[in-house]
């Protein structure tokens, strides 16, 4: 499916919108972003701290939930609240909540795996359970799921994040078109390097490449690599929502691997490889120069 591919558009201005993932990162900028657009929202994450702190900033009508998205009985619950307490038409259900971990196939932990599958993919899943039924009753409104630009490609030591991040492309891509000829919509989100404390916040058991010997580390190489502020992805998100789109690509870089997965599907981490080494020593000769 291109990236320009064209679902129902979704006017969201003035409409209650949900978000998973809500207390930091791409999910607290998708709720001030709204909140400017005078949505009522609805906001989860398993960080109670965080969700007030979003809360604090938005300015609209606001219920928060602490819940972990791996409940399925949860999140049904929860939207049977979000239901009786929203103010206007839900508009948006954003599935965003989201970890990894970074660690080999051979040597990880089976645990750390099936915390991110569960995570990343169980919490999009009961997600959409949860609040499907309540967008076709009304028969508008959006589904947005964030996937990764590690659904279009397959990176090492990240297999339990890319199976998730593929899983909820796929399903995201199998949902719209079950909703063909209703007036909901579903929708695929691939960050590229969003500035955000995922990598911060993972369970990191080794560097695929060797070059970092802690998280710390990684987390602080990630944070300079990174080039889009979760501001812009909140831009790029809600324009493309309103606009149609099937697939959110946000970055230069999620663009550049949409490009290498089509034209090179069996050698891109060959060039992603090479770019990276670049990228490297580009990064040690900054630091040398203090």
């Amino acid at each position: 499916m291109s990236s320009a591919a064209k679902t129902p558009k979704v006017p969201l201005a003035g409409r209650t919108a949900v978000i998973t993932g809500a207390a930091s990162g791409i999910g607290r900028a998708v709720a001030i972003r709204l909140a400017g657009m005078g949505c009522p929202l609805a906001l989860a994450d398993h960080n109670g701290e965080g969700l007030e702190e979003t809360a604090d900033l938005v300015g609209v009508p606001v219920t928060i939930k602490q819940l972990d998205v791996r409940d399925r009985g949860a999140m049904m619950a929860w939207a049977a609240e979000v239901a009786e307490w929203a103010p206007a038409p839900i508009g948006l259900v954003f599935n965003n909540a989201g970890v990894t971990a970074i660690q080999s196939i051979a040597e990880g932990s089976p645990e750390d795996d099936e915390w991110v599958t569960e995570i990343n993919f169980g919490g999009v899943v009961n997600g959409v359970r949860a609040f499907l039924p309540i967008l076709l009753e009304q028969n508008s409104g959006a589904i947005v799921n964030t996937s990764s630009v590690f659904g279009l490609v397959g990176m090492p030591n990240q297999s339990a994040y890319c199976a998730s991040k593929f899983a909820v492309r796929g399903y995201t891509d199998s949902l719209r078109q079950e909703l063909r000829g209703t007036g909901v919509s579903a929708a695929n989100v691939h960050p590229g390097g969003i500035k955000t404390d995922i990598v911060a916040n993972a369970r990191f058991h080794s560097d695929p490449r060797g070059r970092y010997e802690t998280k710390d580390e990684m987390t602080a190489s990630f944070a300079e690599m990174a080039q889009t502020t979760p501001e812009r992805a909140a831009e790029v998100i809600v324009d493309g929502v309103e606009r149609g789109r099937a697939r959110i690509l946000i970055g230069a870089d999620a663009r550049v691997f949409d490009i290498l997965a089509r034209v090179t599907p069996s050698r891109y981490y060959d060039v992603l490889e090479r770019g990276q080494a670049l990228i490297e020593r580009a990064q040690d000769r900054r630091r040398a120069r203090g």
